[in-house]
């Protein structure tokens, strides 16, 4: 199926949220206020490895109109937080490990004065020799930044089968590479931050973007030293957040703030400060080997994979390891000796991000593909068919998975897609510049959903009819622009035949959803989906069993339909929602029937393997891209692509094609221009004036989506998950086109453009002159 209005005969649904997003009239949580409310500022590091001798806060302290100034003796609970591995300090108490780490907090009567108290504050350091790289880090007698906990070693990973050193050597082709990917910024348009207010009862009410809310509230509450439910967490609308948001980042000083001064507290990062303290795509560098037979069948594979983490953990643990899952492709590869490492450092947090280490080790495979395929002279895409693991073939990690066609179909809707077979027939170059040279990449990948084997995954969801007559669902998930309230409303749509006006959808309030599980891992729309299979009959029957008492009308000639509940047959007549309420009503209080509320909890399914991490459902993709790579300036520009994406039943056509190409943006910023650089662990690139984000002249004007949504027969799972998919596969398309374009080998991501340009050699004919 095509993705466009014309081609794909699918309802279109308008998106409840866009006609507020695009006229400005929609309120995110920064753009809240209270009456009574102060604001929140953040002192951080002037270094990013010192030690703390002192800190002064008295000058501070005396100023008029600031109500409070805190630092880590002023928390009451514990001094850390980090949803994985709580190793990141509230406050720093004795040494800073990175320019974002936090000294003190102030707030006062507006953001002037905060900042006015912050300079006032005067700390006293000891600078230290910064651990800029991760080779300094692992370097024999670094300084250890965490010295009571793991040193300079977050995490290892390890994947081993057959034998890996005796296959190289009868192998007949080799390729050795290594692979290196940049720091990304998730560079979502509403930057952290929130308002925090203390209620009368002693509560706290926490409006801030999170991508899991009840696990906010839970770090918040071990930081406070309070039960969890003493604290409130709305976490919808965000604008923007791509994995950045999933940690926690200005919640625990907003909420310091408003519980020491009992007024309401605002917070809001500028671009500077969410770039300084704020998460970034993990940099990694990728060793590969990967050897073949003579017939090109995949032999041996050799990986070692050193991610940067930066100062705290966050989630670079599992980032990992979801990187050591996918670094092995699609492909069956028997012998196998894997090794990866994730390092503190002294430079700036890497943690979620889109694709979750995915995009990383995507590039890199597909990349030994290509390559391999050259060296025996086979078309690339025939050479990844030969090697593609089969329908009952078991996942990357030896685990088992569930069985598709997934990987099969997009191999074939790829090769017989007109995009493609420009890579198979170039077009003579003759009426462009000599200097000017195009050519076309593809790749393939499976994407892991859900967060794998072993990591506590819940799910569940609430159904009921309001006292609006409405039917109203729960979930704790967050809408960030996905378009997940226009998904809950085809789907509910679908099962009730009913209207949107006959919905309520809450969602990202602790106080009124059930625990969910968080939105990430393209896991949202899989468990909502699930959660409604599961919740949808009890209700019904229920709806249909009051409707029978009101009308007398048995329940078997009753149907759920628009405004309330329909008779069956062409002589239909309806029974409001309202009228169905009040009668529902009376006969609770009669005590005719009991109270209702739908709850269902249950967990995403996982691989029944013992293998940490290891995923049990996939989605599949295969992308080709075209580009014009400029050979005296070594700009490459993509032309086209096309996405195949296979992932189930497609819920919501809008949101499906608008996840795919806000996906492949993303990825076409990873692949071409985005790095927030570093030296001496400080960032070079602090702001977005010179951060280069693809704009609308960057991106190119044709993007093809086609979904495959074949399931196999008693699939229970539904549609997957397509939010990393469209992000994870495009970057070794493109470079694979670069290839076929110029014969260059690219391997460091931004592609160099200074590379490129000394390996192009370019000699023009006498007497042409670039324009």
């Amino acid at each position: 199926m095509l993705l466009n209005r014309e081609q794909s005969g699918k309802r279109w649904h308008l998106r409840p949220d866009g006609p507020p997003k695009v006229t400005g009239q929609l309120q995110y949580l920064t753009d809240m206020s209270s009456p009574d409310m102060i604001y929140g500022k953040v002192l951080r590091s002037a270094y990013p490895h010192a030690r703390l001798l002192s800190i002064d806060t008295s000058e501070a302290e005396a100023m008029e109109g600031v109500h409070a100034v805190l630092t880590a003796k002023d928390v009451p609970g514990l001094n850390r937080f980090g949803i994985a591995t709580p190793d990141q300090p509230v406050f720093c108490e004795d040494l800073v490990r990175y320019v974002g780490d936090a000294i003190a907090a102030v707030a006062a009567d507006s953001p002037e004065r905060a900042m006015l108290a912050l300079a006032a504050i005067r700390v006293q350091y000891e600078e230290l020799e910064p651990l800029d790289s991760t080779d300094a880090a692992l370097a024999p007698g670094a300084p250890e930044l965490h010295p009571h906990g793991p040193g300079n070693v977050l995490h290892r990973t390890e994947v081993k089968r057959g034998d890996a050193e005796q296959a190289f050597a009868s192998c007949a082709y080799v390729v050795t590479e290594t692979y290196y990917t940049p720091r990304q910024m998730h560079a979502y348009m509403e930057t952290e931050g929130g308002l925090f207010v203390p209620d009368e009862a002693g509560r706290l009410n926490v409006y801030a973007a999170t991508q899991h809310g009840y696990k906010d509230r839970m770090q918040l509450a071990r930081i406070i030293g309070c039960p969890e439910e003493h604290i409130r967490v709305v976490s919808s609308p965000i604008g923007g957040s791509f994995g950045g948001k999933d940690e926690l980042n200005v919640q625990p000083y907003g909420a310091l703030l408003a519980l020491r001064c009992g007024r309401p507290v605002k917070m809001h990062n500028s671009r500077k400060e969410s770039v300084r303290a704020g998460l970034k795509r993990h940099p990694m560098k990728i060793e590969m080997q990967t050897g073949i037979s003579r017939e090109g069948i995949l032999q041996a594979h050799r990986v070692r994979i050193t991610a940067d983490t930066g100062a705290y953990a966050t989630l670079g643990a599992p980032v990992l390891n979801f990187c050591t899952e996918h670094c092995m492709g699609p492909y069956v590869i028997p012998h196998v000796d894997v090794e990866g490492v994730s390092v503190y450092t002294n430079n700036g947090l890497s943690g979620e991000f889109r694709g979750f280490g995915g995009n990383q080790a995507i590039f890199a495979m597909e990349g030994q593909m290509d390559r391999l395929a050259q060296m025996i002279n086979m078309d690339p895409w025939e050479f990844r068919r030969r090697n593609l693991r089969q329908k009952h073939d078991p996942g990357p990690l030896n685990q088992q998975i569930l069985p598709t066609d997934g990987l099969s179909q997009v191999w074939e809707a790829l090769d017989r897609s007109d995009l493609w077979q420009k890579h198979l027939h170039p077009e003579e170059e003759t009426s462009r510049p000599p200097w000017i040279k195009r050519g076309v990449g593809a790749a393939i990948a499976m994407h892991g959903a859900g967060l794998g084997y072993g990591i506590p995954d819940p799910a569940g969801g609430r159904l009921s009819l309001n006292a609006e007559g409405k039917i109203e669902v729960a979930f704790s998930y967050e809408e960030f622009g996905q378009g997940l309230v226009a998904t809950l409303e085809i789907m509910l749509c679908d099962l009730f035949q009913c209207h949107t006006s006959d919905l309520s959808i809450v969602i990202g309030d602790t106080d009124r959803v059930p625990h969910s599980g968080s939105s990430t891992a393209s896991r949202s729309t899989t468990m909502a989906w699930m959660a409604l299979q599961r919740l949808q009959h009890g209700f019904r029957s229920k709806l249909l069993a009051v409707a029978s008492e009101i009308s007398g009308i048995p329940s078997d000639n009753l149907m759920t339909g628009p405004g309330g509940i329909w008779t069956k047959g062409q002589d239909s007549s309806s029974l409001s929602s309202s009228r169905l309420v009040a009668a529902y009503v009376e006969l609770v209080q009669r005590g005719e029937t009991k109270d209702w509320i739908f709850d269902t909890t249950f967990h995403y399914p996982t691989t029944p393997d013992h293998v940490v991490g290891g995923h049990y459902l996939y989605t599949y993709a295969a992308v080709a891209a075209e580009v014009e790579v400029n050979m005296l300036t070594g700009e490459t520009r993509l032309l086209d692509t096309r996405h195949i994406v296979a992932a189930g039943p497609v819920i919501n056509p809008m949101g499906y094609v608008g996840q795919i190409e806000g996906g492949s943006v993303m990825a076409l910023g990873f692949t071409l221009t985005e790095d927030a650089v570093m030296q001496n662990s400080c960032y070079v690139t602090s702001n977005l004036d010179t951060y280069l984000i693809p704009t609308i002249k960057d991106i190119h004007t044709h993007l093809e989506v086609e979904a495959i949504e074949d399931l196999p027969e008693g699939d229970a799972f539904g549609p997957r998950g397509i939010g990393e998919i469209g992000s994870v596969a495009l970057a070794p398309a493109i470079t694979g086109a670069i290839h076929q374009a110029t014969g260059v080998w690219v391997s460091r991501l931004p592609v160099p453009r200074e590379e490129l340009t000394r390996a192009f050699n370019v000699f023009l004919p006498e007497g042409v002159k670039p324009s």
